[in-house]
């Protein structure tokens, strides 16, 4: 099925892929619990050979299409969730939920999984194996790829798995990945600096935890260009600094909120450690007290060399060499589709969807409310995905 009708029949659907993204888009859910969309899939797709699976933890579910013959399994994920913020677009269809969006671009990541489903089924005699269908809630900082894992409905023995992200600061119909890591881990680091408050004009009677966080915050910043090789990428960020309630008063606490980004377990562990230790020592010397707590996020997500290359043929038969780009270093943000790669060997990409001649450049990336996307990509993203099914089930990693 690997031909270049593939595109041709994405194309074809095109109206259909545009009109689920739009209508998951105008209703935006959040978290874990996503029923409507996950009801406008159900819909989308109804009739088709799919054997559905859900599980208790959320919304999420997995359709199981079986080929024509016996074979090896491959899985393909979109997410669904959206996110907390309101949009500013002015889109026919945009958000009719105030403080929601869909920022991050899960309302099409759905809509080309769904599309994907339909080329596949329709070709399903074709097909040797299995395509798992994976359409999850709960990616924007929930799990929700874990709990699914947890709940029993991603396969152990799964021989393959893509997803696809949109990019809308990107060129259009480009896609981009490479090989190793692709994606960071993202950690949540909290910090309480206790002290003793007490009057301002009196600092020697006080221990002031604000100069002590303060510390802190450049000393962090040290610590990650000093104690760690910049040739793999660390990031540290303090994000919000609160203390204090009016000019005159020394508080007892200060709190300290931010992110930890590494691209390696082993970076990671030991990034912990040492910003534990720095906080607890710099608070000790100065007769204070730290406590750090660090809230644990998605873990690196790192791509199978084959899987990266087995997917940029599939780009390059769509659209020819230019098509495809090897990203040079990995970006620094996070995605829980890693929970899925720590178990099968896959590779994420991403699709550009600026508009076609646009400077790409210059467009809203994704997190931001005025983000766009040429729609007109969202047929080249599904026969992508439905290009890396069928040549995985045929030909295996050559």
């Amino acid at each position: 099925m690997l031909t270049d009708r593939i595109l041709a029949e994405a194309r074809a659907i095109a109206g259909d892929i545009v009109s689920l993204r739009r209508s998951i888009h105008a209703e935006p859910e959040l978290g874990l619990q996503t029923p409507k969309t996950r009801d406008k899939v159900f819909a989308a797709l109804a009739g088709l050979p799919l054997d559905w699976r859900e599980g208790p933890s959320t919304t999420g579910a997995v359709g199981v299409l079986r080929g024509g013959r016996p074979g090896p399994k491959v899985l393909l994920r979109g997410d669904m969730d959206a996110l907390p913020m309101d949009e500013n677009t002015g889109l026919d269809f945009a958000s009719t939920i105030a403080g929601r969006m869909h920022a991050c671009g899960h309302d099409t990541h759905t809509a080309m999984l769904a599309g994907a489903a339909r080329l596949l089924c329709a070709g399903r005699e074709e097909l040797a194996g299995e395509v798992h269908f994976m359409f999850q809630p709960g990616e924007e900082g929930h799990h929700g790829a874990r709990f699914m894992i947890e709940d029993g409905l991603v396969d152990a023995d799964l021989g393959a798995a893509f997803a696809l992200h949109i990019m809308p600061n990107a060129q259009f119909g480009v896609l981009g990945s490479r090989t190793g890591p692709l994606l960071a881990a993202a950690d949540q680091l909290e910090i309480l600096v206790s002290g003793k408050g007490g009057h301002a004009s009196m600092p020697h009677d006080t221990q002031d935890p604000i100069p002590v966080a303060a510390e802190i915050v450049m000393a962090i910043q040290a610590m990650v260009t000093r104690r760690f090789n910049a040739q793999e990428a660390t990031i540290v960020t303090i994000a919000k600094l609160e203390s204090g309630s009016t000019f005159n008063v020394i508080p007892d606490s200060a709190y300290l909120m931010g992110t930890m980004r590494t691209l390696s377990q082993e970076r990671r562990l030991a990034v912990r450690e040492a910003v534990t230790q720095l906080a607890e020592g710099i608070a000790a010397a100065h007769g204070l007290s730290a406590q750090v707590t660090i809230h644990e996020g998605f873990p690196p997500t790192v791509n199978d060399g084959r899987a990266v290359e087995l997917g940029a043929a599939v780009a390059r038969r769509l659209g020819g060499e230019e098509a495809f780009l090897r990203m040079p270093d990995p970006i620094m943000g996070a995605e829980d589709f890693s929970y899925v790669l720590q178990r099968t060997p896959g590779a994420m990409f991403f699709l550009g969807v600026a508009a076609e001649g646009s400077d790409w450049r210059q467009c809203c990336a994704i997190h931001s409310s005025r983000m766009m996307v040429d729609e007109q990509a969202l047929p080249i993203g599904t026969a992508w995905l439905a290009g890396c099914a069928t040549r995985f089930l045929g030909q295996g990693w050559d």
